[in-house]
């Protein structure tokens, strides 16, 4: 059988003043119900941001962190999550060798290679250009790295934490909702 019984706590009442300011003025006690009411809430605000993605994964001044790798290896993010980098890899091939550009994991034992814009058969004077944005995850221990195999190659990236390691976005550093 259904019950309502009144909720008496003013922390609540101030909450759904702040809330809904058009029931400001409403005089009633909040009542709750032993009949559960599901509820699918299909905003954005839902999702965990009230920005659209293309917002919420803006590069901006406080929350973006810039690296230039060139001839050796640059750690680009440590902490678990998702993250966005923003990257332009450069490659003047002007020798014999082979050179490389790569976006590496490693979580202390091992490395894998996510991403490799290489040169493998060079030129006198070619020089080769990527762009291109890629999202990873790192786990607890995990290190994503800009390596660069030497001094010919460039590696440029910018890099964003878009959600914490359980999947809770993060919004731009600076970002206040209205």
């Amino acid at each position: 059988m259904s019950q309502l019984i009144p909720i008496v706590s003013e922390a609540l009442q101030a909450t759904v003043r702040r809330l809904l300011p058009s029931q400001a003025g409403f005089g009633e006690d909040l009542q709750a119900s032993n009949v559960i009411i599901p509820i699918i809430d299909l905003t954005p605000t839902a999702e965990g941001s009230i920005l659209p993605e293309d917002l919420q994964q803006a590069i901006n001044f406080g929350g973006s962190t810039h690296v230039q790798t060139i001839g050796t290896t640059s750690n680009i993010a440590t902490a678990p999550g998702f993250y966005q980098v923003t990257y332009t890899s450069v490659i003047n091939s002007a020798s014999s060798s082979q050179r490389t550009n790569t976006l590496r994991i490693s979580d202390g034992l091992s490395t894998k290679n996510m991403w490799v814009h290489g040169v493998f058969a060079p030129a006198a004077t070619d020089i080769t250009t990527v762009s291109g944005v890629l999202n990873f995850y790192l786990n607890a221990g995990e290190t994503l790295s800009a390596v660069a195999s030497d001094t010919g190659c460039v590696l440029h990236t910018s890099t964003r934490q878009t959600a914490d390691v359980s999947g809770n976005l993060v919004d731009p550093v600076g970002f206040t909702a209205q």
